[in-house]
């Protein structure tokens, strides 16, 4: 073990930097090259890059919840010097504006903002905007509660869900139905979100909602606030000061695999649906994020193994900056313009050729950025 813990949370610029990587770099790639090689076996093996279609649990189901529990672990170290002041005009402001922002930037990453046109705007439609929500409810919730009500409303807000889930019929949806077309939140989404649904279009005066698309937003915000939550746990175990590495590495390990085990359990009854964010799947996907975490912490900051991994810090301490470029702006006119001659000799790995262009001039400008030491802070 190493002497000297840093100070930072390294392991956790890293692991924010490893999902970031997943998302905006590898899995484009894979996804092209999968294209190319077209084998049986490789198409087996992009399972792990692949999101399920409904019930169940892939690696690349973990992506987004990982964001989610990572942005709830900066909250102890962010906002606790608020914690006990008497006015909190200045902390609220700073929550409001996180928020907006978020929300802000998801609608211009999928919500069809930039289409500058009012029929294609969708107002609920990201995964920034997950973040806002679970984040605008937790960060309230360690501001003005204890550990042990934080706790407690964690606890509440699962069976919330999986109550209204269960118990509740409007108009044939619900009632323990999680058919994609059946159940209680996809009927919610139709009736407030309406034509700003992500998909949704108004054909001869009529709102048309896709078969494609089913992920929902509005009941599932509240486990987003319970994912978000565990994050926070998590923040608490990793920013105790009286406890040594190894008890930390007890918890988050501990409070993992215990947390994997209650959701697969549950998910017997309560389905495991990441496109509902099912109250099950909260706890099979946090508790993996624990022991992600966990993995992380024990590798770079307890045993001090940094070697090779400052590349992923250039992701992870600009990741809204990464997430923005790879989802706003496609740089790949410059790949085809230094590279089109190659096309008629390497044929089909010619997408993969462009591709990785244009991961590498996203990385270029968060290096750039990184070595500047500027950083986009929401």
């Amino acid at each position: 073990m190493k002497n000297n813990i840093p100070q930072r949370l390294e392991s956790l610029d890293i692991l924010r930097g490893f999902d970031l990587f997943m998302l905006v770099g590898l899995e484009v790639a894979m996804h092209q090259l999968s294209s190319a090689i077209d084998t049986p076996a490789f198409h087996s093996f992009m399972w792990c890059f692949t999101h399920v279609d409904w019930e169940g649990f892939s690696t690349w189901d973990l992506v987004m919840p990982l964001f989610m529990f990572m942005s709830g672990i900066t909250i102890p170290f962010a906002l606790s010097r608020y914690k006990d002041a008497k006015d909190k005009t200045l902390v609220y402001r700073r929550i409001l504006k996180r928020v907006i922002l978020l929300w802000i930037f998801g609608m211009m990453c999928q919500g069809n903002l930039l289409a500058l046109n009012p029929d294609r705007i969708y107002l609920y439609s990201n995964t920034l905007q997950s973040i806002a929500m679970g984040y605008l409810i937790s960060s309230l919730l360690f501001l003005h509660t204890r550990i042990r009500t934080q706790i407690i409303m964690f606890v509440l807000i699962l069976l919330s869900f999986w109550g209204a889930m269960e118990f509740i019929t409007i108009n044939g949806y619900g009632g323990g139905n999680y058919t994609p077309d059946g159940n209680l939140a996809e009927w919610i989404e139709r009736e407030v979100l309406g034509r700003f649904r992500d998909g949704a279009s108004v054909v001869n005066g009529e709102i048309v909602f896709p078969e494609w698309y089913r992920y929902t937003w509005i009941l599932s915000s509240l486990n987003f606030g319970a994912t978000v939550l565990t994050g926070l746990f998590a923040g608490y175990i990793l920013k105790h000061k009286e406890w040594m590495p190894k008890k930390k590495l007890a918890y988050l390990f501990i409070i993992g695999a215990s947390m994997v085990a209650i959701g697969w359990i549950w998910g017997i009854w309560h389905p495991v649906i990441k496109k509902l964010w099912t109250s099950s799947m909260v706890l099979v996907s946090s508790g993996y994020c624990f022991l992600l975490m966990g993995s992380f912490y024990y590798i770079i900051d307890y045993k001090g193994w940094r070697k090779y991994t400052g590349w992923l810090k250039v992701y992870g301490m600009n990741s809204i900056l990464a997430y923005m470029l790879a989802m706003c702006m496609n740089f790949s006119c410059i790949g085809h313009s230094l590279f089109y001659g190659l096309e008629q000799y390497i044929g089909d790995f010619y997408p993969i050729l462009i591709t990785m262009s244009n991961v590498s001039i996203v990385y270029f400008i968060l290096w750039y950025l990184y070595k500047k030491q500027i950083f986009l802070r929401v």
